[in-house]
């Protein structure tokens, strides 16, 4: 009787397993959310890079995998320190086709200025960019002694001549620099797309 009882027990609860909530279907959704919050915002299709997370400007783009072999902040300190000076060759590019340094040759051609200007004006830039970059590292310039410090924030030169960041949230910091990467990011395609105007079509950019 009471092997009967337990037998008839067990089938009901089996029974009524059958109707119990799917938990298979919760546990896929979970693992289909966190698959999805793994993904790329710039490029759906490809997973997020991990070591890019929490920077400024962050959409998960780094198809070739640079911030797996590189120091993350010595990549964004390229990337700021590229957008920066594409925005003054932007600039420079243009303004040089309408005003001419006294003492130099005009040319339409921007391409052309540096052969205008000879190469001792070129080598001055080679030779004073180097400075700046010596000072404001305070001599540690290779990859690996240039973030020694923990404080040293990638970017950040203690340059701001206007006072724009004072009495600034962090939050509105951060504004600041986002806006600060995404025009860097544009000239650097911008001043691209200039130079290779000029060469293809022969032509002054104006």
């Amino acid at each position: 009787m009471v092997k009967s009882v337990v037998s008839v027990l067990s089938l009901l609860a089996a029974s009524a397993s059958a109707f119990a909530p799917v938990v298979v279907s919760n546990q896929k959704t979970v693992v289909s959310s966190a698959l999805h919050a793994e993904m790329s915002k710039a490029v759906p299709f490809v997973k997020a890079p991990a070591n890019t997370a929490g920077y400024v400007g962050d959409v998960g783009f780094d198809p070739l995998g640079f911030s797996d072999y590189f120091d993350m902040k010595w990549l964004r300190e390229s990337e700021i320190k590229h957008g920066r000076a594409s925005m003054l060759a932007c600039l420079g590019f243009v303004v040089q086709e309408y005003i001419t340094i006294p003492g130099y040759t005009h040319v339409d051609d921007s391409n052309l200025a540096p052969q205008a200007v000879g190469v001792s004006a070129m080598l001055q830039i080679v030779l004073w960019m180097g400075v700046l970059e010596f000072w404001t590292n305070k001599g540690n310039v290779t990859m690996e002694t240039m973030f020694s410090s923990p404080d040293r924030i990638p970017g950040n030169l203690g340059f701001d001549p206007m006072g724009l960041s004072v009495g600034k949230s962090q939050a509105e910091k951060d504004e600041m620099a986002l806006k600060e990467i995404k025009n860097g990011r544009l000239a650097m395609l911008a001043i691209g797309g200039m130079i290779h105007h000029n060469w293809v079509t022969g032509e002054p950019l104006f």
